[in-house]
């Protein structure tokens, strides 16, 4: 008789712990979701390019940066 109210009691957490839950997000179309996943690539490069260009240590170097860093900027102001 122990062993059937433990179960109980086990099938009633889970349950609970079911209705605890976050709300899931909201669903997002392939477009959608195409989009949020290349703005976080952007964002992960353009983080690697100001750090480099903070590393820099020759100019012409750091003017390429800076090149890719205002094409990243744009990429990502059109999204």
């Amino acid at each position: 008789m122990a062993r059937g109210w433990e179960s109980k009691s086990v099938e009633d957490q889970i349950a609970s712990a079911g209705e605890r839950k976050a709300p899931s997000r909201p669903v997002l179309s392939a477009d959608a979701l195409e989009r949020q996943s290349r703005k976080a690539g952007l964002i992960l490069s353009r983080t690697r390019i100001v750090r480099d260009i903070e590393n820099a240590k020759d100019d012409r170097h750091r003017v390429v940066l800076q090149r890719a860093l205002d094409y990243i900027d744009a990429q990502i102001e059109g999204l």
